[in-house]
């Protein structure tokens, strides 16, 4: 395989992981909107309605499918780790405390290590965009050139 397809080949598993990962939490939206009203409150101090929540999911469930086929790759991919970003900064406590156990045993921070996974793979895909070949954006760029945008 040339370094050109295993870039594409790359770009590509960053790309569909990474947007399988938020349409998951974005179709969840869609699916028990009381449990993320619940999040919000607990966490955001708000109350949002289920129609509030049903539009966040949707948008959502859009920038992953943008992303995941390489469309508007740029706002699609920085979108998608804003997002991300915001998860991370509501549970930033677990971080300064990685190896926490309830009483159980069970530990209650892990999640925070994939967070952080998840975002050096945005960190990284937005940093390739340019050796984004198999998908529409990368498409479009060997057909017009590429655009500052992707």
């Amino acid at each position: 395989m040339s370094e050109t397809n295993r870039d594409a080949a790359a770009t590509l598993i960053l790309r569909l992981g990474l947007s399988w990962f938020i349409f998951l939490w974005a179709a969840h939206k869609i699916i028990t909107p009381g449990q993320y009203a619940q999040l919000a409150r607990h966490f955001d101090g708000i109350d949002p309605s289920f129609a509030q929540i049903y539009a966040v999911g949707a948008i959502q469930i859009i920038l992953c499918l943008l992303a995941a086929v390489g469309l508007f790759r740029l706002l699609s991919f920085g979108a998608l780790a804003v997002m991300h970003v915001f998860t991370i900064t509501r549970r930033w406590d677990g971080f300064f405390d990685p190896f926490a156990l309830n009483d159980s045993g069970f530990p209650i921070h892990r999640n925070q290590v994939i967070d952080l996974a998840v975002m050096a793979g945005f960190i990284a895909l937005i940093l390739l965009i340019h050796r984004d070949r198999w998908s529409i954006g990368g498409w479009l760029d060997r057909r017009r050139g590429p655009a500052w945008w992707h």
